[in-house]
C-alpha cells in the first residue's frame, strides 16, 4: 500500500497585528518571528507605528518577517487615521502596500452613513484595482444587533457577494456574527476569494474572533478546501487575545492558532507515494 506524502500548500500563514491588541504593532512582529509565521498583515489604526511606512519596513527587516497585507483603516476608531476621506485612506493603503511589498489591501464596505462613498464604492474599487498589481480584497461584514433589533450598518451590503468585486476577503468570525453559512459564502466568492481572515465564532451578536477550533465555524473545512483548490492568497490569523492574562498566554493562543492552520492546510494535501 502506498504511503501518504504531505504536499505543503503554497498559501502563506500570516499574523494580523490586531491579534496582539492591546500590545503594539512592534510586538506582533516579534511574536510572528518567534512562532514561525510566514509574515504579518498590518492593521492600520491608532498605533503610530502602524501608520508609518518607514517604521514598518524597519520592523520587517529587523525580524525578517515580510508584510504580506495591509488592512486599510476602515474601523470606527480609525475614522481620522490617514485622513477623514475614505478614498484617500485607500490610496494611502495601496501606496503602503506597494512600498512594503504587500500583495493585498483589505478593505471593509462603507458605513451606510458614508452615502457618497457607498454610492461610488463598487466602481471605485474596480478603478483602483485597475491601477495596481495589489489586490483590493473586500471583506464580508455583518448586521449590527442589539437585543432583538438589527441595524444594517454597511452599504452597499454587509454580504459583499451581492456586489461585483475582483477579490474578496472571507472572515469566518464575521460570518458567524452574521449567522450566515460561511461555506456557501465561499462558494459564491468562487475564484475571486483572494484573502482569508481565520478566526472562529459561536454566532454571538458580538464579533468574537476566537482562536480557530474553539467555536462552531468550519475553520478546518475551509483550510482543507483551500489546500485542495490551490489557493494562492494568504491565510491571516485575526483573533481576539484581549482576555489573555499575560503575554505568555497570548503567545500560546497565537501558537495554537498557527498549529491548527498548518495542520489542516497539510491534512488535505496528502498524496500517495509513488
Amino acid at each position: 500500500m502506498a504511503e501518504p506524502v504531505v504536499r505543503i500548500p503554497d498559501a502563506k500563514v500570516a499574523l494580523s497585528t490586531a491579534s496582539v491588541y492591546p500590545e503594539s504593532t512592534a510586538t506582533a512582529f516579534e511574536i510572528a518571528a518567534r512562532l514561525g509565521y510566514d509574515g504579518v498583515e498590518v492593521m492600520v489604526w491608532n498605533d503610530p507605528v502602524s501608520q508609518d511606512i518607514d517604521a514598518l519596513r524597519r520592523l520587517s527587516d529587523h525580524h525578517r518577517v515580510p508584510i504580506l497585507a495591509v488592512h486599510a483603516p476602515c474601523l470606527l476608531i480609525t475614522q481620522r487615521v490617514w485622513s477623514t476621506d475614505p478614498w484617500t485612506k485607500l490610496q494611502r493603503a495601496r501606496a503602503a502596500a506597494e512600498k512594503l511589498g504587500a500583495t493585498t489591501v483589505v478593505v471593509h464596505p462603507p458605513f451606510r452613513w458614508q452615502r457618497q462613498y457607498a454610492r461610488d464604492f463598487v466602481r471605485g474599487i474596480w478603478r483602483m484595482a485597475d491601477e495596481t498589481d495589489v489586490r483590493f480584497a473586500v471583506e464580508n461584514m455583518y448586521p449590527w444587533r442589539y437585543r432583538d433589533r438589527e441595524m444594517l450598518a454597511y452599504a452597499p451590503d454587509w454580504d459583499v457577494t451581492k456586489d461585483d468585486y475582483r477579490h474578496f476577503t472571507i472572515d469566518l468570525s464575521h460570518a458567524s456574527t452574521a449567522r450566515t453559512d460561511a461555506m456557501q459564502m465561499i462558494d459564491r466568492m468562487g475564484d475571486r476569494l483572494g484573502h482569508v481572515h481565520l478566526a472562529d465564532g459561536n454566532g454571538s451578536a458580538k464579533d468574537e474572533h476566537l482562536v480557530p477550533g474553539r467555536g462552531s465555524q468550519p475553520c478546518a473545512e475551509l483550510l482543507e478546501r483551500l489546500a485542495l483548490s490551490g489557493f494562492d492568497g494568504h491565510v491571516v490569523i485575526e483573533v481576539n487575545t484581549r482576555r489573555a492574562m499575560s503575554s505568555a498566554e497570548r503567545e500560546a493562543d497565537l501558537a495554537e492558532a498557527l498549529a491548527f492552520t498548518r495542520l489542516h492546510l497539510a491534512s488535505a494535501t496528502k498524496v500517495p507515494r509513488s
